[in-house]
């Protein structure tokens, strides 16, 4: 079978001067490169709408929308961030560099230009594109996976949507740093995707699970963090997905953390998803009333499961807006707690 050959890259050069953009635009021809040309920033935007390029050569000093406006606007749209922009100007290099790059510019070339330094300057941004592309590409893979994972059963169907709301929304609340929130977003979405590997008829079995089948529930934490360890742009979500089972008293699983060695994001993802999985219906039970899901949550903390300072965060600023988001509620089915010890508020929450 032939190889399908590459897609020929897209390039778009803006700038007023007719002189430099014919010239960009016959180098850029010679290396095989599509190109397109815009005399203003109007007319870039329009083109980038129709035909989006890979790469964007940028003037700045333009009429109608300059060139920064034109990279603001392109890096500040989820659609178009990527694409590499380099600017190619004769305005004040220091100034202009420091202004470009607060946008989100990629690279900087200063008129008058070597047309030997533009063609390795696009060729080294195409390439990190590439790649940037292909991890991209692996990344949507895994979270497709996980998406047909948890709609197998309409029991989990939606779980780790609402999940991610809750946690992302408790770790606002208790000012974790938002360059951490992406991380605890992948985490969420992607922390039962070791399901996959445990039986239907344990997933959707509506009796309670047999000390063998739980054995088996117990490792989609283990098989799921080996499902995403290969990727890295999840790799720190990695934590998340094998550890939400783990309790602070050290009887959780897979490797029994105790205490401060779970890590606050897995905490706060433990607690959304405790909830959301009390919240809503199961194959063995129905959901469970919400302030009823919040007495649970405040019990299992006290018993040493879940963070007590993170459920009462949750209990009283974030749990008013998540009553009635899940179906019709039921009362809490006997066995859901498995009783350890004497004491009355040490319980083990029995979910799955």
């Amino acid at each position: 079978m032939a190889k399908a050959e590459s897609p020929v890259p897209r390039i778009l050069v803006v700038d007023d001067n007719r002189t430099n953009a014919l010239l960009l635009e016959r180098v850029l021809l010679g290396e095989g490169h599509q190109v397109d040309v815009a005399s203003d920033g109007q007319e870039a935007l329009e083109r980038i709408v129709h035909h989006t390029p890979d790469l964007i050569l940028l003037d700045l000093d333009m009429p109608r929308i300059d060139g920064y406006e034109v990279c603001r606007q392109v890096k500040n749209d989820p659609a178009t961030r990527l694409i590499p922009i380099v600017i190619v100007t004769a305005q004040n290099a220091f100034e202009a560099k420091l202004k470009a790059w607060e946008l989100g510019a990629d690279d900087f070339i200063t008129k008058p230009f070597q047309c030997l330094e533009v063609v390795a300057r696009c060729r080294s941004l195409l390439r990190i594109k590439k790649l940037v592309e292909e991890r991209d590409s692996a990344e949507a893979v895994v979270f497709a996976f996980a998406r047909v994972v948890e709609a197998k059963s309409p029991y989990t169907h939606g779980h780790s949507e609402r999940v991610a709301a809750y946690a992302l929304t408790l770790a606002a609340e208790v000012a974790v740093p938002e360059d951490e929130w992406e991380t605890l977003r992948k985490g969420a979405l992607l922390h039962d995707i070791g399901k996959v590997s445990v039986p239907d008829a344990i997933l959707d079995k509506p009796e309670s699970l047999t000390p063998a089948e739980f054995e088996i529930m117990k490792q989609h934490t283990v098989q799921g963090a080996r499902i995403a360890e290969p990727l890295r742009s999840v790799r720190d979500a990695v934590p998340m997905i094998r550890w939400h089972h783990e309790r602070l008293d050290g009887r959780g699983y897979p490797d029994g953390l105790f205490g401060g060695a779970i890590p606050l994001l897995v905490r706060i993802l433990s607690v959304a998803d405790v909830y959301d999985s009390l919240a809503s219906a199961r194959p063995y039970r129905g959901a469970i009333p919400h302030q009823q899901c919040l007495e649970i949550l405040r019990r299992d903390a006290a018993g040493g499961g879940l963070d007590p300072e993170l459920v009462d965060h949750f209990c009283t600023a974030i749990a008013p807006t998540a009553a009635g988001v899940i179906g019709k509620a039921l009362r809490v089915p006997d066995g859901l707690f498995d009783q350890r010890t004497p004491a009355s508020t040490s319980f083990i929450l029995k979910l799955r």
